[in-house]
């Protein structure tokens, strides 16, 4: 989605050629994971097939309005997608957000793991990032729609754009600061608590537990 508003607004790119160009990305994750790992990136495989919707769609769409009010239709399939995810084991937004919360190193994964087959605090954060998003999306979508057949072409097609930004950055900044910050905080809490307990369980070079060890040493010195 970010790479079609950029080569369609950024860079005046025309919708079927934004489209087809912003396909790329999703295409080759989506064969890379097939191939790798037997695995389907669900969000790569859905930015998939909404653009070779949105490909099939700009075929017949010659009015102005009517081509605004489908391009708005098509994300919103993205937003509404997003929010029937949350009811699953693994929300789209899923994808996106692991890697960054866990920085991609093992340790961060394996607490990311630990949290989400043991913590319900950890499971809502996870679901509500992916509500959030999908909420922004699909009010943007709307909005963008009833705007393309009440306001001016021409205010328009820059005030969709400002639509788009306003609905990505309300997204980022409400759902980093009340999910993804909370739960990389419980992803690092978790990963030190594991290494705590594998490291302090004891002690360095005796194989002796910390306790014992202790004990050990106290009843030397008396």
């Amino acid at each position: 989605m970010a790479s079609y508003y950029l080569l369609s607004d950024g860079f005046g790119f025309s919708t079927v050629a934004a489209l087809g160009w912003s396909s790329v990305v999703p295409a080759l994750r989506t064969v890379w994971g097939l191939v790798r790992s037997r695995s389907v990136n669900g969000l790569a495989l859905l930015m998939l097939v909404v653009n070779a919707v949105g490909l099939a769609l700009s075929a017949v769409a010659g009015d102005p309005r009517l081509m605004m009010a489908k391009d708005s239709g098509v994300s919103s399939v993205v937003g509404v997608a997003i929010l029937l995810s949350v009811r699953t084991k693994r929300p789209l937004m899923t994808v996106g957000l692991k890697p960054w919360v866990t920085k991609g190193s093992a340790a961060g994964n394996a607490a990311w793991d630990r949290l989400t087959a043991g913590s319900e605090r950890f499971r809502r954060a996870e679901r509500r990032f992916s509500a959030i998003w999908g909420t922004a999306l699909l009010t943007e979508c709307v909005v963008k729609v009833i705007g393309a057949y009440t306001v001016p072409v021409d205010t328009m097609v820059w005030l969709g754009t400002v639509l788009t930004v306003v609905a990505i950055l309300a997204a980022m900044v409400i759902a980093g600061g009340s999910c993804a910050d909370p739960m990389e905080k419980m992803v690092a809490a978790e990963a030190e608590a594991e290494r705590t307990a594998d490291g302090g369980g004891a002690d360095a070079g005796s194989g002796m537990p910390v306790g014992a060890a202790a004990g050990a040493a106290a009843a030397v010195a008396s």
